[in-house]
């Protein structure tokens, strides 16, 4: 069969990692593969390579897509011209790697097209998989950026406050703090209190404690506040940015008790980092099952992680609500057992 594969919405490290094993997969099995650049766009104006062992080859390690993606493109109101593009592609299948933006813009041609998806965000929190690719590696950055500021947090006695990615959903700060041990957490799913968290700051300081570290995802608020909105972008189907709330804490914090406070940005930097190990392993096993989907023709069907394996399973379970951090969540409740402000 001719298959199509295409990465949409935001890179996340192991795209590179699903397309090598799927392609590489596919082609053993005697199948074509048609690399897809650029997300929808590709589809829409033809942009298209047929893909050999040789252009994936090691590209497993590598940040990024080498097909390239776009989350400024969507089919909503094009349908008839996107069903139109794809066919004269004469693809009997599309693999296509991405979050719930990616899938609802395919819902509307699941009569239309043999689809196998593999779910994708460095977010972790889309519905029907346990783990996402790439959230590892998100986690990694923030641990390892943690690690390194409590050297000048401590030399300077300061308060550093490190902003995370994650809009409604507090998994990368929630578990990069875990793994640095950061002094405290803020989630989206956890309104604080700023008097509470400024009382925790200076019991920690009044303790002897030099350096202390924030972290914070982007979208997290006080009670008697909202998320900070950074910018926005006409078109794109999640138009807010958020983005702010570390320094608008450094400067609280910095306003409200002795010392000095800064403020980091992590950005894309959660992103744009060489996949671990362990999200290698975890697109290995997706990219492989993909392959093993088409020969069966599991169409309408994805590669999920659930209960420790990758298994098939419906697309439609992506579309159930986004996979939050609970109130009573285990992680939480380390969090709380060894100090962290949460």
């Amino acid at each position: 069969m001719r298959i199509g594969i295409l990465t949409g919405g935001g890179d996340a490290p192991g795209l590179n990692g699903i397309i090598e094993a799927a392609t590489k997969s596919l082609l053993r099995l005697g199948h074509e593969v048609i690399g897809i650049h650029d997300g929808f766009e590709g589809i829409f104006y033809d942009r298209t390579k047929s893909l050999s062992v040789c252009d994936v080859e090691g590209a497993h390690g590598e940040a990024g897509t080498l097909l390239g993606t776009s989350n400024r493109c969507g089919t909503e109101g094009r349908e008839q011209e996107f069903i139109k593009k794809y066919q004269e592609l004469k693809l009997d299948a599309l693999v296509a790697a991405g979050g719930d933006g990616t899938f609802q813009g395919l819902q509307a041609f699941k009569e239309d097209i043999n689809l196998i998806g593999v779910p994708k965000t460095i977010d972790n929190d889309l519905a029907g998989t346990d783990i996402t690719f790439g959230y590892d590696t998100a986690c990694s950055v923030v641990a390892h950026s943690v690690d390194s500021l409590r050297a000048t947090a401590n030399a300077h006695r300061r308060v550093i406050v490190v902003e995370t990615m994650g809009r409604t959903a507090g998994w990368i700060a929630l578990g990069g703090a875990m793994a640095s041990y950061a002094d405290a957490v803020l989630l989206p799913e956890r309104p604080f209190k700023k008097e509470k968290l400024l009382q925790f700051i200076k019991e920690k300081r009044a303790s002897g404690q030099r350096g202390i570290i924030v972290v914070v995802a982007e979208g997290a608020h006080s009670e008697d506040g909202e998320a900070l909105v950074r910018d926005t972008v006409d078109g794109a189907p999640q138009a807010e940015r958020f983005g702010g709330i570390a320094e608008h804490l450094a400067k609280y914090i910095d306003q409200n008790m002795e010392g000095e406070s800064r403020h980091i940005v992590l950005g894309h930097l959660q992103r744009s980092t060489s996949p671990t190990t362990t999200d290698r392993f975890l697109t290995l096993a997706m990219g492989t099952t993909v392959a093993k989907m088409v020969e069966q023709k599991m169409w309408g069907h994805a590669a999920v992680y659930r209960d420790g394996v990758v298994k098939p399973a419906p697309i439609a379970d992506f579309f159930n609500p986004p996979k939050l951090v609970e109130e009573d969540h285990r992680w939480i409740q380390m969090c709380q057992a060894v100090g962290i402000f949460v």
